[in-house]
């Protein structure tokens, strides 16, 4: 919806930008940081361990988990949410299940 109204008022010149620096400075001031959050936020969520070894996950997780501020028990359910369902049901099964990435 937003993108609609934009593209109209560039078309009928109610706006314009010179610069894409411009375009990106005027849409950072109507939706800033708490966006980019978003975006961090998203990209974590995305991020699966699919057929790749734990370690390989475990690195990407980390570093996306860094940029997106996540912490904590938000960070581990996340976490075991994305890697792969067998290892999660064999973590599930354990005695002691871990409470933290590293474990």
């Amino acid at each position: 919806m937003w993108k609609e109204n934009i593209l109209e008022d560039l078309k009928s010149e109610e706006i314009e930008f010179e610069l894409v620096g411009k375009f990106l400075l005027e849409l950072k001031k109507k939706f800033g940081e708490e966006d980019e959050k978003s975006v961090k936020v998203a990209k974590l969520k995305n991020v699966e361990q699919k057929g790749r070894i734990m370690k390989e996950f475990v690195q990407e997780f980390r570093r996306r988990a860094k940029k997106s501020e996540y912490e904590g028990r938000a960070s581990v359910e996340e976490f075991k949410k994305e890697m792969n369902r067998v290892i999660r049901r064999k973590l599930i099964e354990v005695k002691r299940p871990p409470t933290s990435i590293e474990q």
